[in-house]
């Protein structure tokens, strides 16, 4: 299967060719500003498949809660962040899904740190779920 996407204002496009490693829905603090909302949405995908077809992205760069880096590309003239590579994991990327042109299918998702949901916010019963980061 192929997944394509891109930013707000269409200058940056990117596809993945191959099968996502998981759908996250992240509750942590750092996921609810990016987005702007109540989490984020991480879709991990084997960065072999993964390729930028259209223009050229920023990166900012963060340090995680785990302390590793976390480099975060965006595009430079709307600033649709788009995706996220983590210091040390060279074999993934993680695509903010919002930004794929086809909707994610979010009963799939693992959720995280939900020890830092936002009060009232309901997780799914019987989705699989951490307070913090996997191992």
């Amino acid at each position: 299967m192929t997944w394509t996407g891109g930013c707000q204002c269409g200058a940056v496009r990117y596809e993945f060719a191959g099968e996502p490693l998981a759908l996250y829905a992240c509750h942590c603090i750092e996921c609810r500003r990016q987005s702007a909302s109540a989490f984020g949405m991480s879709f991990v995908v084997p960065r072999a498949g993964f390729r930028l077809t259209k223009g050229k992205t920023t990166v900012w760069t963060r340090r995680a809660d785990s302390g590793r880096h976390v480099h975060c590309f965006f595009c430079p003239n709307c600033g649709s962040r788009l995706w996220h590579e983590r210091e040390g994991v060279s074999e993934a990327v993680t695509i903010k899904a919002g930004s794929l042109d086809e909707p994610v299918d979010m009963a799939r998702a693992i959720h995280i740190w939900t020890s830092r949901k936002l009060p009232g916010m309901t997780i799914p019963e019987g989705v699989v779920q951490f307070p913090q980061e996997p191992v």
